[in-house]
């Protein structure tokens, strides 16, 4: 009978088609099902209830019961409100509204008790409510509301129509009471005794009208667990469907290419982490079933080394590589450091890109499907149809969120029988949480150690007073030989007076340093322009460069050792760390400088306080992932497996996700396909998935 749950939610009484329209643009609310699965973010108390004289501006919310005394219109056109006067034994208060005070003035009674409910505030020295909840004692009695009173997310276009979390709360008691005994049971028997879980219709009938706290903690227990257990299932099918089906290329030999680039060739040598990585990956590549390997690290960590060792792995036995990037910048910077560091082996290595020419381009096709050339670098035209292998043995893919499953799976088809290797790299730390759920399905190698000869960057956080300091340290820097980059936020809702604050701060730094040779560059700039700031500062004629975050990927500049950001209070964690690795390139020691003003909020002041205690990309990830929830942050809103958290968080809920992917993992081990009875639930949960671009019937 859950197909009752698959009914338009204009068909829910109260609801109709004007305000279903509403729903649907504004919370993708189409169905019942849509709507019982809309959670409440908060929830109050409402058998509390206060005394007008003891209530206090800073309150969030007060219920107070009173008496309606007097009521009057002031102020005309737009700005006309309506003022009421309400009181109880121990004083007076104002009632306000702006919208709808024709309809309040009908519906209001006077000297009649009301229950009034809202967010207290005070206006010409006294204590009012704007738009306050109101209902008569009758009312509140009649209504079958829990002890705790749900609040729901709404946005302004739907309070603009009425449309607000009490309607919102309403609707799902109404929904409630039509579904019962009509919600249909998730997750199998078996699972529900072994963990104690509250029956599905009572875990969604307690998450929005709650009657105690342990009710409302189980029932959220039951939820997460259920939300993280089935995206793990899906993730976890989907890893052994894949070893079981697809065989994977045999590299058993480790030959001359390998053994002359490690001991005549390497730039550097290998930090414990490279070698530890390097293990995990030939042991991948020597079984029978296909690799599929995250590489983690961050920015200089030496991740394009251990990827070449991979490619000459792979073309001791006999196989072709490609790497792919997702800008020609990046594609250019991987092809000139791989053929840099393979220079003298003669090794035929292709670039490419979109701006490939139509003559080199003929050259390349030949070459890769004659076994010719035997490493390309390229970005997505790379995937095209006319480009075709001999032999491919090994794909790399860099930074690969940015890539879809779909524009992957073209790489694996480059094979007509065994797909090949695929190894991911990324330089954003992605939290261990994070990693379970959006890469669950790959095996994950992390690099966390810095090449030898490589010193921690030095972070501090100076508040304005210490301008003079500043100013007076990057002298001393300069003087000694090295380059400063001074970072500006720009923001598209700002931009206009970002612009401006770059600009001013352009000239102020020219004011403040005459002797010295400053360039600036920021996106608006035109490409050419731009290009030649960025060289003119590689090349050491300029000491200062100005610029805008356009500096984040891309450049790499050795003799920088000095970064300050400017209202640093602005950046989000990820970007703070990922402008700090564009230096700390040389041997120098190397400093990054956070400036902000003294007002700033708790939230920021804790950003500052990560940076400065830490260089390590997956504390300040993980901190990033508590501040701000997991879909904001850089590198997870990927094409790939689409998951939508309606209750569950990966930042605070890292516990009940680590015992859904064992349970999953269990569950798989025992019965691969889900083909037991008692599994049957599973499966058939599994295959009517819809929030995934993933064909899950080829796993049955």
């Amino acid at each position: 009978m859950s197909e009752f749950l698959d009914q338009e939610i204009k068909f829910l009484p109260g609801v109709g088609p004007k305000r279903a329209e509403i729903l649907f643009k504004e919370l993708k609310i189409k169905t019942f099902r849509d709507l019982i699965y809309y959670y409440p973010y908060k929830y109050i108390d409402r058998t509390k209830f206060y005394k007008i004289s003891d209530i206090r501006t800073e309150m969030a919310y007060i219920q107070v019961k009173g008496v309606l005394r007097a009521m009057e219109t002031v102020g005309t056109g737009g700005k006309q409100r309506l003022v009421a006067r309400f009181s109880d034994s121990t004083g007076t208060m104002e009632l306000v509204w702006f919208r709808g005070i024709k309809w309040q003035k009908e519906q209001l009674r006077m000297n009649k008790t009301y229950i009034v409910f809202g967010k207290p505030a005070l206006f010409s020295g006294r204590i009012s409510v704007v738009h306050p909840e109101m209902e008569t004692e009758e009312e509140m009695q009649l209504k079958p509301v829990g002890l705790f009173q749900g609040h729901y997310n709404t946005t302004e276009k739907m309070k603009k129509q009425f449309l607000t979390s009490k309607i919102i709360n309403k609707f799902q008691l109404t929904l409630l009471g039509l579904a019962k005994g009509k919600i249909r049971e998730t997750l199998p028997e078996h699972l529900i005794t072994q963990l104690k879980l509250m029956p599905l219709e009572q875990a969604l009938s307690a998450i929005h009208k709650p009657e105690q706290t342990t009710e409302l903690k189980n029932a959220t227990f039951r939820l997460k667990f259920e939300e993280l257990f089935l995206i793990q299932l899906k993730i976890l099918a989907l890893k052994h469907n894949r070893k079981q089906k697809f065989k994977g290329f045999y590299f058993e030999k480790v030959g001359y290419n390998f053994n002359t680039f490690y001991e005549k060739f390497l730039p550097f040598e290998l930090t414990n982490a490279q070698k530890k990585v390097i293990k995990e990956i030939r042991r991948d590549v020597n079984g029978t079933s296909q690799m599929n390997r995250l590489l983690q690290g961050d920015v200089g960590s030496g991740k394009t080394l251990v990827a070449l060792m991979t490619m000459l792995l792979a073309m001791d036995n006999e196989f072709q590589s490609c790497l792919m990037a997702p800008t020609e910048i990046l594609a250019q910077q991987h092809y000139q450091s791989i053929s840099k560091m393979l220079d003298g082996m003669g090794i035929n290595v292709g670039l490419l890109t979109g701006s490939t020419k139509a003559k080199q381009r003929k050259i390349l096709h030949e070459a890769l499907q004659s076994g010719a050339m035997q490493v390309v670098i390229g970005t997505h035209a790379l995937i095209e149809d006319t480009v075709s292998f001999n032999r491919l043995g090994l794909v790399i893919v860099d930074e690969q969120h940015r890539f879809g499953v779909a524009q992957r799976a073209k790489l694996w088809k480059k094979n007509d029988l065994i797909p090949p290797h695929i190894l991911v790299m990324t330089a954003t730390p992605i939290p261990r949480t994070l990693a379970m759920t959006v890469y669950g399905d790959l095996e994950v190698s992390v690099i966390d150690e810095l090449p030898p000869g490589r010193k921690p960057i030095q972070t501090m956080h100076f508040f304005e007073n210490r301008r003079a300091q500043l100013n007076r340290f990057l002298q001393q820097q300069i003087d000694k030989g090295t380059q400063v980059y001074i970072v500006f936020p720009l923001i598209s809702e700002s931009e206009k007076m970002d612009l401006k604050n770059l600009e001013e701060g352009y000239r102020h730094i020219s004011d403040t340093f005459p002797d010295y040779q400053i360039s600036m560059v920021h996106g608006k700039m035109k490409p050419n322009l731009k290009e030649s700031a960025m060289q003119a500062f590689k090349r050491g004629e300029t000491q200062i460069m100005v610029a805008t975050t356009v500096i984040e990927v891309g450049v790499d500049v050795p003799n920088a050792a000095v970064m300050v950001i400017e209202s640093a209070e602005r950046f989000g964690l990820s970007q703070l760390h990922q402008l700090r690795g564009r230096v700390g390139r040389g041997a120098e020691q190397s400093y990054c400088i956070l400036m902000s003003s003294y007002k700033i909020s708790s939230e920021s002041r804790k950003r500052l306080e990560t940076m400065v205690r830490t260089n390590d990309g997956f504390e300040i990830a993980e901190v990033d992932m508590k501040l701000r929830g997991p879909g904001d942050l850089e590198g997870t809103q990927q094409s790939g497996v689409g998951f939508d958290l309606k209750i569950a968080n990966l930042g605070r809920d890292g516990e009940i996700l680590q015992k859904a992917r064992n349970i999953a993992n269990d569950i798989l081990d025992d019965d691969p396909l889900l083909q037991k009875e008692q599994n049957q639930l599973l499966l058939k949960n599994l295959l009517s998935s819809k929030d995934t671009s993933f064909d899950w019937s080829s796993i049955s």
